[in-house]
């Protein structure tokens, strides 16, 4: 044993790299190895008459993204993820400022357990309550019409595009439930990153006679981009990738995560869901890039 600590001492490469060789391999074969053959099968093409798979490298499956019905499924993807990232800022931030800049103690405990218990319960069961909650008969339909507000919700629903027979079955839904979910994994990043903010600059800002919203707006809200920007590499992200909440929440319209599941289960064009899955990647490494850009990292 003394030997072996000292080969260790002498030696403190050799340690580091027992330390590290097996979780490299892991992420070297299963993880960056199962991306490298994902993005090898998108190189391939589907035999349109025999249903298999021609393995000669080709753009073809990718030019297929641009058919309407695919490039449709990409751009309300999209959409969908700006949406949701730009809702959880709105909702997020005022949340995270009082839990950063007012709560203490037993409050600030309050909070924390008030954020993480949503995620302490199954996906799938939080994805069928709000199923429940906005089906056509659910809690909020009956909330509104206990407050006389039905007709703010038929209004809602007769929205083209986002509106449908009830708020379980239409991109309102989706679009809610998606917030939801993913709320949490903004606010605990914007909330850490607000608690970076020295109190000694708001008080250099007020007391050089800045008013409150010139201190949010100059002092407060640039140094907390990087934890916006932060939260919104989870919800973005997360939304891009998501196909349960639209498979049970929404009016059955596409989105990429589904096209992928479709593809390579039901349609078993593994080339074409392969391309799919390049899509959200590709989107991701250019947001990454401007996150870390926005400081983003140091925020997490």
């Amino acid at each position: 044993m003394n030997a072996l600590s000292d080969l260790f001492w002498r030696r403190p490469g050799l340690l580091l790299a027992l330390l590290l060789g097996p979780p490299l391999l892991w992420l070297g074969i299963v993880y960056v190895g199962a991306l490298v053959a994902l993005l090898a099968q998108s190189f391939f093409s589907i035999d349109e008459f025999s249903g298999v798979v021609d393995r000669t490298l080709t753009l073809k499956t990718y030019a297929e993204l641009l058919r309407p019905a695919n490039l449709d499924i990409i751009i309300r993807t999209v959409t969908m993820a700006a949406a949701v990232t730009l809702a959880s800022i709105a909702i997020a931030f005022p949340i995270a400022y009082v839990a950063a800049r007012h709560a203490r103690g037993r409050w600030k405990a309050a909070f924390y357990l008030a954020v993480m218990l949503p995620l302490w319960s199954s996906y799938l069961v939080k994805i069928y309550a709000w199923k429940m909650i906005l089906a056509k008969e659910g809690i909020v339909s009956w909330a509104a019409t206990g407050l006389h507000l039905g007709w703010l919700l038929d209004g809602l629903l007769a929205l083209p595009v986002l509106g449908g027979p009830s708020l379980s079955v239409s991109y309102l839904g989706t679009f809610l439930v998606f917030v939801y979910v993913w709320l949490p994994f903004m606010i605990l990043p914007m909330q850490a990153s607000l608690e970076r903010v020295p109190s000694n600059l708001l008080e250099a800002s007020a007391d050089l006679g800045a008013e409150a919203r010139q201190t949010f707006a100059h002092v407060i809200l640039p140094l907390a981009i990087p934890g916006i920007v932060a939260g919104s590499i989870f919800t973005f992200s997360l939304t891009l990738g998501d196909y349960i909440i639209p498979q049970i929440i929404g009016n059955s319209a596409a989105y990429i995560g589904m096209a992928v599941y479709q593809q390579q289960g039901t349609a078993g064009n593994i080339p074409l869901a392969a391309a799919f899955a390049v899509v959200p990647i590709v989107i991701m490494m250019a947001y990454l890039w401007f996150a870390k850009r926005m400081g983003a990292f140091d925020a997490l």
